[in-house]
């Protein structure tokens, strides 16, 4: 079964820096992880990085959503003041 391309974190026991309770996550793809249950994110630490399934709820969200994700994933990689918005 396919995983849902986003993870609403529900759980930062023992990760307290690195995930934030309530926060989406976009899931990255890596097969291999997913068939030991972890997952793939980029935390708050700006890095990739492995975590157990059981810190999150798999979500999907409508196309417009998932646009205005990308949108805010965009913006937030760029240093301040490189972009500059409509």
């Amino acid at each position: 079964m396919r995983r849902k391309p986003f993870a609403l974190c529900v759980d930062n026991t023992d990760y307290l820096a690195s995930l934030i309770v309530g926060k989406v996550y976009r899931v990255l793809p890596d097969a291999r992880a997913a068939k030991d249950e972890f997952v793939r994110i980029v935390d708050e630490s700006g890095e990739d990085y492995l975590y157990h399934d059981s810190h999150f709820v798999f979500v999907d969200f409508p196309r417009a959503v998932k646009k205005r994700i990308r949108e805010i994933e965009a913006v937030a990689s760029h240093p301040i003041g490189t972009i500059v918005r409509k």
